[in-house]
C-alpha cells in the first residue's frame, strides 16, 4: 500500500494565498487529514474520557475549532465576541455532540482559517497585533504560524489519547 505524501511534500500549492502563509496552510491541512484518518471509528463513549488525567478528544477537538476562530480574530485586529468568549469556556464541557459532528466543526474551522488566510495581503502580514485581554504584542504572521502549530500540537496530543483510549 502507497503511504500518501504529507500536504508539504505534494507540490500542491494554494495561488490565493500570500505564499508566506503556504506552510501553515500546509499544517493546518495535515492536521485535518490525520484526525480524520484516527478519528474514522472512534467510539463516543470515549470521547470525554481522560486517562491519566489529560485532556478528553472531545476538548481537543473543540478547543481546535475555536482556537483556529480566535486566533484569525486578533490577527484581523478584532476583538473576541460574547460568542466566542462562552465558545472558550465550554471547551472543557463534556456534551452530547457526536464525534463526525465534532470533527466536522475542526474541518470547517480550518476551512475558514485558509478563507482568513486567503484575505491578508503579504504587506499586512508584518503588521502588529494585540492578543487578549492583556493586549500581548504580535504580527498577523505570527498569529497565523500560531494557529497552525497549536492546532499541530493539539493534533498530536489527541493521536495519542486516542490511541491510549482504544488501546487499553
Amino acid at each position: 500500500m502507497e503511504t500518501k505524501k504529507e500536504v508539504w511534500l505534494r507540490g500542491e500549492k494554494d495561488p490565493a494565498l500570500p505564499p508566506e502563509l503556504q506552510p501553515a496552510a500546509d499544517a493546518l491541512l495535515q492536521a485535518g487529514e490525520e484526525l480524520e484518518l484516527l478519528l474514522k471509528d472512534f467510539p463516543g463513549t470515549l470521547l470525554w474520557e481522560r486517562p491519566a488525567g489529560v485532556a478528553a478528544v472531545g476538548f481537543h477537538l473543540k478547543h481546535i475549532a475555536g482556537v483556529l476562530d480566535r486566533l484569525l480574530t486578533y490577527a484581523e485586529e478584532k476583538t473576541l465576541s460574547p460568542e466566542q468568549l462562552a465558545y472558550l469556556k465550554n471547551e472543557p464541557v463534556p456534551d452530547a455532540e457526536p464525534v463526525r459532528d465534532l470533527l466536522q466543526r475542526v474541518h470547517a474551522g480550518i476551512e475558514q482559517t485558509l478563507l482568513r488566510f486567503r484575505g491578508l495581503s503579504a504587506a499586512s502580514l508584518t503588521a502588529q497585533r494585540a492578543v487578549g485581554r492583556a493586549g500581548l504584542p504580535s504580527t498577523v504572521i505570527g498569529l497565523c504560524f500560531h494557529a497552525a502549530e497549536h492546532t499541530m500540537r493539539h493534533t498530536g496530543q489527541l493521536l495519542v489519547t486516542a490511541k491510549l483510549l482504544q488501546n487499553r
